[in-house]
């Protein structure tokens, strides 16, 4: 069964930075895309950002470029999202997120979440 275990939420002020991981277990990591999506209080998922099966492609979200770092350590099945200069708009539930087999991040249309985690709140605040 497929598990996803995000780890590394919490409250932090405006500015601050924040490092989420997330545990992968009971596929083979090494060949899916992944990505990190969020809900903020009262909203929808937002896809937030991806990275390609080698680690070596990535697409952000105009929200968190240059914020935002996705990376992927294939040898320990773990995902992470390096969040810096955290705003109060990035406060949301972060789900790690393992995308369909077909997903092609060039192409948004093709990309499908086909699994997540329970994740982990993120609360940006003064």
């Amino acid at each position: 069964e497929v598990q996803l275990v995000e780890s590394g939420g919490g409250l932090v002020q405006p500015g601050g930075s924040l490092r989420l991981s997330c545990a992968a277990s009971g596929f083979t990591f090494s060949v899916y895309a992944l990505s990190w999506v969020r809900q903020a209080p009262g909203k929808g998922l937002e896809w937030v950002v991806a990275i390609n099966s080698g680690g070596l492609t990535t697409a952000y979200g105009d929200s968190v470029k240059g914020r935002f770092t996705i990376s992927r350590d294939n040898a320990k099945n773990t995902l992470f999202l390096q969040m810096n200069s955290l705003k109060p708009e990035d406060t949301a539930v972060y789900y790690c997120a393992k995308l369909g087999e077909y997903s092609r991040l060039s192409e948004p249309r093709t990309i499908v979440v086909t699994t997540w985690g329970q994740g982990t709140q993120v609360t940006v605040s003064s």
